[in-house]
């Protein structure tokens, strides 16, 4: 077995956000070089098999993970009749920007370069959060929906890349039209072939490792003693 997943310790937490608890799962690696916080998309949870995937990838380079779920159990009742809350972005964001804090002030974290990973509608929450917390030192995007925060982009401090599938044009246009209001470094990668989902066979794999390799190279820790 790899022995930095031997090394891996995962503990369950709880975020208070407001009126809700909010459940998830930290992957601390012994000598963590950053954290990624995944804000996963519409009508999904910390337990997306996507998502679990591109976040093993980064444990095995040296990055802790934070996977939680961005609604509590009864919005998500709620949310499955309605499908309101998996578009407000503005309560997304406020949920994503709580669970920083607790990674800024947690023991095991705590003094990690901070990146996000969002995918969907939880890209356009990610981009919203890192307008509001300048800490924030990279994102990732994979298949955003990054027209949905408006024009929070403009206020993004954080090295952003976008990964759209080839095949997803509107997703390539939001992603486009974003990356003009960017004001730092950002970057487009398109996987020719690929789908909203990349379910094409290596299409995530590859998602996963430009994703990592984006990380290690924007993420700068300062670890307090």
């Amino acid at each position: 077995m790899n022995s930095t997943l031997c090394d891996l310790r995962e503990k369950e937490i709880v975020v208070p956000a407001g009126a809700v608890a909010l459940q998830g799962t930290a992957f601390i690696p012994r000598e963590p070089h950053g954290v990624v916080i995944f804000a996963h998309g519409s009508g999904s949870n910390r337990n997306s098999p996507r998502n679990r995937h591109v976040a093993a990838q980064m444990q095995r380079r040296q990055l802790a993970t934070v996977l939680f779920d961005l609604l509590s159990p009864e919005e998500v009742a709620l949310d499955d009749s309605t499908c309101e809350l998996r578009f407000d972005i503005p309560l997304l964001t406020d949920r994503l920007v709580a669970v920083t804090r607790w990674v800024e002030r947690d023991p095991d974290l705590r003094g990690l370069g901070i990146g996000y990973f969002g995918a969907s509608t939880g890209a356009a929450a990610a981009l919203a959060a890192a307008a509001r917390v300048p800490e924030v030192q990279a994102i990732v995007s994979r298949g955003g929906r990054t027209d949905l925060a408006g024009d929070a982009v403009k206020d993004v401090g954080a090295a952003v890349l976008m990964i759209a599938g080839g095949a997803d044009e509107p997703v390539i246009h939001w992603n486009r039209e974003s990356m003009l209001d960017l004001p730092g470094v950002k970057h487009l990668e398109i996987l020719p072939g690929a789908s909203h989902l990349f379910v094409e066979p290596g299409a995530l794999a590859l998602v996963a490792r430009l994703a990592a390799e984006w990380f290690r190279v924007h993420l700068s820790s300062s670890r307090l003693p």
